[in-house]
């Protein structure tokens, strides 16, 4: 997912301002504008510190494979006397509801939020902020029809009853987390917020899709129960596909609110971050986009 909000952020960035300046791996093949500074360098701590002098904020958006240099990133931000470092997290946080298989992944990412805090609170220079945005809903709505809506050939898998309501914030919402942070470094200092463009449930978006589309889609049944049986097999097997399974069982297990970050709007920090609220059929629109 770091690929695809790693646009959506830099976009918001330009927009409201900011001077943007890209650090990326050597070996990156990534493009970017021609205006863009770029500078390419190994993660080692001393040229990240090199690299992230004078500024005075970094935005960690690296992918999964990249997660583990987040510590050596953290140390290298508090070295060039950088007085902001936002995490590279994006998802759900520290969500106590979440399934047990997801542990190992969890654990992995909080080593560079505890790394962080403890910079943090041995240097009040240095800050951090980390973000839990829920389900990035457009991008993934669009990307993974297991999710529940094939947007390419109208049909939708509903589990259960279709009414378990989970957090998802668009690319838009995403970027503009983070312009919001840097716009309210004082209301953000040292904690995580939680964000969303959206609380919303399968049937509502099923609705949605249905009317902007204009169409009656083909609508069958699932089960979060075999979808989790399927997923937990497949963990214990060492098999591929169990994120996917278990990450769409736990969006939607009837009743367990595994994937509500907030109980509302006002519950979250969105209105603080400048994050639009947006309707089913916004939302529906941008996954068909």
């Amino acid at each position: 997912m770091a690929v695809i909000q790693r646009v959506a952020i830099f976009a918001a960035l330009r927009r409201a301002g900011f001077t943007v300046t890209i650090i990326t791996r050597t070996e990156s093949k990534a493009t970017f504008p021609s205006d863009l500074p770029v500078i390419r360098t190994t993660y080692s701590l001393e040229n990240l510190t090199s690299a992230l002098a004078g500024q005075d904020a970094a935005v960690c958006v690296v992918g999964p494979g990249g997660i583990g240099a987040q510590v050596t990133m953290i140390d290298a931000a508090e070295a060039a006397g950088v007085k902001r470092f936002i995490l590279d997290d994006f998802g759900w946080g520290d969500n106590p509801k979440s399934l047990p298989e997801f542990n190992d992944i969890h654990a992995h990412r909080r080593a560079g939020w505890d790394h962080a805090k403890a910079k943090a609170e041995s240097n009040p220079s240095f800050t951090y902020t980390g973000i839990s945005t829920g389900n990035p809903i457009d991008w993934a709505l669009k990307r993974f029809p297991p999710m529940g809506f094939d947007v390419a050939h109208f049909s939708a898998i509903i589990y259960d009853s279709g009414t378990e309501r989970f957090t998802g914030t668009t690319l838009e919402g995403i970027g503009q987390s983070v312009v919001g942070i840097l716009q309210h470094t004082d209301e953000t200092s040292n904690r995580f917020v939680k964000v969303q463009s959206i609380i919303t449930c399968q049937n509502e978006l099923l609705e949605a899709f249905q009317s902007v589309t204009g169409k009656q889609w083909e609508v069958k049944r699932g089960s979060t129960h075999t979808l989790m049986e399927n997923g937990k097999r497949k963990f214990q097997e060492g098999a591929s596909g169990w994120i996917l399974d278990l990450a769409v069982a736990q969006l939607f297990d009837e009743g367990q609110s595994r994937c509500l970050l907030a109980q509302s709007r006002e519950e979250s920090d969105a209105d603080l971050l400048g994050i639009v609220q947006e309707s089913p059929e916004q939302v529906a629109a941008k996954a068909l986009a």
